[in-house]
């Protein structure tokens, strides 16, 4: 009964084509906006900012350009992480390298870095895909942290290759404390999913998703497919790579190598495959329960050694989140192929017919 268009007409193309073109939606995103932007900082604590909301908002960008890439491009790859790690050395680099650049800027940069980079480890879906494209990937994953490790003049030959971070400063102000981080990437990370949203609603997304369904038929009706693949691994790599970076400046406070090892590649992955494949909210939703499931579980397991007295072995405890990852993807992938974000749309086709009987 509260989530029903009726009576909404829309009289101008303008308001026919608005992101948000139901009433509803638009309220509901003004109030998670309020929220996450005055309501969180005054309330979440220090910890809740720097374990919990600084990383699924990093994450979620991340899971973002993946989506991007296959969700809606439908190329497989398993190089998200290799593409962050650019993102981070490269506006590490620019930063260290070129006197008085703006941070913004340098992170954007950074991301043009990993666009470019991605568009060379892109070159291969032009004639392989599926499998064979996601082997083409791993490859990039390796390749490229073999480079940032090994090559000096990425870490200014720093013999450990962990290497601090400079300050996080912005027209003035310095961002040294979690809820300005937090703003921070809040910010960027919300600008950013808007453009998302809005290119997946234009030609270029519609391209992408032509050749996701059938290549052969959007070659035929005039899409370019070499364009069409290569803008969409360029596209994915800048936000992958602007995650990277915020994922160094404000989250780590290092830029190494081994934090975008091919374990976090991984979990990006599984964040797409439980949201939502080719979805701006399935990336949301997947970073979240990606987050948020080892903190439960391991508040879980205290709870049960403590209270109950289960006695959980430790090998157990420390393969859980495996484990239950493992479990949940194959749950999703039989169950709901479409992840968390379809069970949404269905909660919400409901609530348009609701009270009554369908």
């Amino acid at each position: 009964m509260l989530y029903r268009e009726a009576g909404q007409f829309k009289t101008t193309y303008e308001a026919d084509a608005a992101i948000f073109p139901i009433r509803q939606d638009r309220v509901a995103m003004a109030v998670i906006l309020a929220v996450a932007f005055v309501v969180v900082p005054l309330v979440a604590t220090p910890y809740l900012f720097s374990a919990i909301l600084i990383p699924f908002l990093i994450l979620s960008l991340a899971a973002l350009g993946l989506n991007i890439l296959t969700g809606y491009a439908g190329q497989l790859s398993l190089g998200s992480a290799a593409f962050m790690a650019v993102g981070a050395f490269a506006s590490y680099n620019f930063v260290l390298r070129v006197p008085g650049i703006p941070l913004l800027v340098a992170f954007t940069a950074g991301g043009l870095s990993a666009a470019a980079v991605g568009i060379v480890f892109g070159l291969p879906s032009l004639r392989i895909r599926g499998f064979y494209l996601a082997v083409a990937t791993l490859a990039a994953q390796f390749f490229i942290l073999w480079c940032l490790s090994k090559i000096g003049w990425f870490t200014n030959y720093n013999p450990s290759g962990v290497i601090t971070a400079q300050p996080i400063v912005i027209l003035g102000y310095t961002f040294d404390t979690p809820p300005a981080k937090y703003l921070l990437v809040l910010t960027i990370v919300a600008v950013m999913a808007l453009a998302a949203k809005n290119m997946a609603r234009s030609n270029v997304g519609r391209q992408w998703m032509a050749i996701r369904d059938m290549d052969i038929a959007a070659e035929v009706i005039g899409i370019r497919p070499m364009r069409a693949k290569l803008l969409a691994f360029a596209v994915s790599s800048f936000y992958c790579g602007v995650a990277g970076a915020l994922f160094a400046y404000a989250y780590l406070g290092t830029v190494e190598p081994e934090a975008y090892n091919l374990d976090l590649s991984f979990r990006i992955l599984f964040m797409i495959i439980i949201g939502g494949v080719g979805t701006v909210l399935g990336s949301f939703l997947g970073s979240a329960f990606i987050t948020l499931l080892p903190i439960v579980l391991s508040t879980t397991v205290t709870f049960l050694d403590t209270s109950l007295h289960f006695n959980i072995p430790s090998s157990v405890a420390s393969n859980l989140e495996l484990m239950v990852f493992g479990g949940l993807i194959i749950f999703f992938l039989i169950v709901e192929p479409h992840g968390l974000a379809r069970l949404w749309q269905i909660a919400k086709e409901k609530l348009r017919l609701w009270p009554f009987p369908h």
